[in-house]
Formats: structure tokens, sequence, C-alpha cells
């Protein structure tokens, strides 16, 4: 077991800073709190969950980084350790020991009981990427008000605007890759035009030098939200927090330039927010609300949304029959329309098996692999002992593959959305009170990408390999899924 972990350590080590300066703090850290946690793993053998705990503070911390840091991703260590203690597992991460919840029911008496008996979970390095007044991470008190003043910007009808922007956006940008007869990275294009489409609803800005600007900032961030949270040159937490910094500047600059009397001509977000200046404390967020919320908005929308839309256009060369059918529809919708007209909201709704295929594609490619809580008091989730301040993690991958729920849940099979589906069983926006706030974004985002390629286009995948990115906290192919469109 020693041997093992030394090698382990060995091949994190080489190459990374941070798990270098992981490893030097590792014996610093179990002298210091071996003592102060020296109950926790003897209660921890009182519960029925199976699991290893590990050291104190360090459990198995390096297992997981190593996963996350491989092409196998990270959720290959929950694959791993479901073989060796079944279904229902503990571990101890980063200090905290979380539990994976992989069942329908463990799922609903969690996402019903938010705020009462779970609030959310996320590692530091998370919390400090994006804020502490992030819709991600405020209390229970501030949460409700927040999402509600954040909310209609993102519901259906509000989103009829940028319906129109991203399929005018995404048939120019299309056409001139085709015309270009190149290959190219699907992934890099997608992460470009969500990233683009959400700065232009929620801030106006267009000009590319600027968003390519802000664009690598958030990058930074994003890429710092799996990472050990320490403040050193080098290391993705430094530089992920040296560019958040940069960012709330230009966000603040923003605010004031707006405030000052350039308001821009295009109502967006960020004017909606902004117009609420004299409401009551109540009605508004403070600008440190608006920044931090502006940044979540923004990675969580391009990181998802884009990968969803890489694994969209994977599982569907591997399905050609589904392809074909989704092809049907779709250009059925453009023999109504006049030639070249854009998109509407109307049209969006017409899209009833181009709807199944979204959801598909979710329901595989688990851009949110589980859901965070933690424990407020202790508990017991579908007849296993909980602990307070222990982390449960709804395990969405493992329920959206559950065989009992899913008929060959590893085939793509769109037409299986024919049916209802079991309550809790589809999860990838979780649910309840801390359902994802762009969840309609995210569909119609879809929709218009899968009408405008299938519409217009076929296309080859250039490259089948299916290793995922190395230390992404969703899971993207490493190759970013090159293709060849070529034009119907």
């Amino acid at each position: 077991m020693i041997r093992s972990l030394g090698d382990n350590l060995v091949s994190l080590v080489k190459g990374n800073s941070d798990l270098l300066l992981a490893v030097l703090a590792a014996l610093g850290f179990y002298l210091y709190f071996s003592y102060k946690l020296k109950g926790a793993a003897p209660d921890g053998h009182k519960c029925r969950i199976p699991g290893n705990l590990g050291l104190p503070f360090i459990g198995e911390t390096f297992s997981f980084l190593s996963a996350t840091n491989s092409t196998r991703g990270c959720y290959d260590f929950i694959k791993l350790r479901r073989l060796w203690h079944g279904k229902w597992f503990k571990t101890r991460l980063f200090g905290k020991i979380h539990v994976f919840v992989p069942t329908t029911d463990g799922a609903k008496q969690v996402f019903s009981s938010d705020f009462v008996q779970f609030n959310k979970g996320y590692v530091k390095s998370m919390g400090d990427a994006v804020g502490k007044n992030s819709l991600l991470c405020v209390p229970h008190e501030n949460h409700k008000r927040i999402r509600r003043l954040l909310s209609d910007p993102f519901s259906m009808n509000s989103l009829s605007k940028f319906v129109t922007k991203i399929d005018t956006m995404l048939s120019e940008r299309m056409k001139e890759l085709e015309r270009g007869g190149k290959s190219f990275a699907l992934l890099d294009f997608s992460m470009k035009t969500a990233f683009d489409g959400m700065c232009d609803m929620l801030m106006s800005i267009t000009d590319d030098t600027t968003l390519r600007e802000i664009e690598r900032d958030c990058t930074d961030v994003s890429n710092a939200m799996l990472s050990l949270p320490f403040m050193i040159p080098g290391t993705r937490y430094y530089k992920g927090i040296k560019a958040r910094q940069r960012l709330m500047e230009r966000f603040r600059k923003l605010i004031a330039g707006r405030r000052s009397g350039n308001r821009n001509s295009r109502k967006d977000f960020l004017q909606s927010m902004l117009d609420r200046d004299l409401l009551p404390p109540e009605e508004k967020l403070d600008d440190a609300e608006i920044m931090d919320n502006l940044l979540t908005l923004i990675i969580a929308g391009q990181t998802t949304t884009a990968a969803a839309m890489m694994w969209s256009v994977k599982f569907l060369d591997g399905n050609r029959e589904a392809q074909e059918r989704l092809r049907e529809e779709q250009l059925e919708i453009n023999r109504k329309k006049p030639e070249g007209e854009a998109l509407t909201l109307e049209d969006i709704n017409k899209m009833s098996y181009g709807l199944k295929v979204v959801k598909e594609t979710l329901r595989m490619s688990n851009v949110l692999l589980w859901f965070p809580r933690v424990a407020l008091k202790d508990c017991t989730i579908d007849g296993h002992k909980i602990k307070e301040g222990w982390h449960v993690n709804i395990d969405a991958t493992c329920i959206h593959y559950d065989p009992d729920i899913y008929k060959d849940p590893l085939q793509f099979n769109p037409s299986r959305f024919d049916e209802m589906q079991k309550p809790f069983s589809f999860i990838p926006f979780g649910y309840g009170p801390r359902t994802c706030l762009g969840i309609n974004m995210a569909k119609v985002t879809m929709l218009v990408f899968l009408h405008r390629l299938t519409s217009g286009y076929r296309w080859t995948v250039d490259d089948q390999d299916p290793s995922l990115e190395k230390a992404a906290h969703i899971p993207r192919l490493r190759s970013g899924c090159p293709i060849t469109l070529r034009s119907l």
C-alpha cells in the first residue's frame, strides 16, 4: 500500500506545480489535522456506508486529482470505488467526507430538502473562483432574492431575441467554415459561439478583441475551479484568482460607465439589473452581487452548453438513423419559412424530436457529473446514515446510466424520451430551488445549433479518440471533436 501511494505521488508531482506543493504540504497537514480530526475515521466506520477515508485531511484527494489530471476524467475515480465498495460509498476529499448518492430516491430526498437539511457544497477553489456573492455560493437567506432577480432574463419569453441572434451567428460562422473546407475542432467552435452569445445577451459586448480578452480570463477562472487553493505563482489557482481580479475591475468600469450616462441603446441583462438602482434593497442586486453573478453566468453558460453541443455531434455521428430523423424534422421547419429567415421561438417549439436529441445528449454526456450538498444535521438518506457536515453528492451520472432505469443506457437513443421518465431519473440541470438558472438558454442554444448543422450540412468526425481532456471539471473530448462540414 505504501509503495503504491509513493508511486502515485511521483506520477502526480511530475510537471504539476499544484500537486508538488500539495505533496510538500501533506505532512504538515497530517500532523495538524490528525489531532483535530482523530475521531472522524472511527465515527465513519460506525456508518453502514462502505469506503476508504484514508488519512485525516488528505484522504483520497491525490487519487481524485490523479483521475482529474488523466484522459479518463475525474469520474473514473468514482467508477473505480463503486467496483470496490458498491453503489453507495464514502471517501475523504480536500479534508471533507463525501458520500455519493446513486439512487432516484436519494436524489429526491436531498433535492427536496435543499436549505432545510442540506446546503450547497463546493470545494474552496470553486467558491473562490466565482465569488461569495455567486448564486452558487450564497446562503439561503440571499439565494431566493438573487435567483428571483436573475430569473426573468432567462425565461423562455425573454429568450426570443436571443434565439434570432444566436441563429444568425451560427449560420454565418458555419457557412464560413464550410467554404474553408478544412477540419476544425467543434469544441473550440462551440466554446467561442456560446461565449460570444452569452456576452452579447448579458452585456452587449460584441467587439472581438474585447471578447477574446474576457474569454482568456474566464478560461483561467474556470481552470482554477478544481485546483488546490494556494496562491503560489504558476499554479492554476493563482492564475484563476488573478484573472478573476481583472474581470471584476472590467465589470466595475462597465457598470460605472453605464451609470455615468454611457448607457447602451441595446437592452441587456446588465442594464436590467442597473435599472433597479432606486428600488428597495430586497428588489435589487448590489454591485458585488451583479459582478459575481455575471462571471458565474458566463462561465456556467459557456462551458456546459459548449460541451453538450460537442457531445451531441459525437453521439449523432454514431447513430445515423437518429441523425437522419433529426435532419428531416429540421428541413421540414425550413420548408415552411421564407428562405434565409432566422429562427424564432415558435420554430423552437416545433422541434419535438430535436428536444429528445438534446435530452439524450444531456443524459449521456453528463456535463454536470454530480450535484454537491452539505448535510446541515444528522440524517438518513435512502436508509444510509449521514452525519452533520458530510458532503453528499447526488450522482447524476450513475442515475443516468442505471440499466434499471434506462434500457441499454450506453446506447444513444433519443426515442427513449417518447415515454415519461421516472421522477428524479433525469436530472442534468438539478432539481428544486437550485435548478440550473440557464436551463432554457442551454436547450435553446443546442436546438438552434442542431437545426443549423443538420438542415444545412453533413459532417465527418475526423478523430474518433474517446480520451477526455485533462484537468477539466466538465467531460470534454481531448481532441475537441474535429469535424469537416459538407453542404447539403
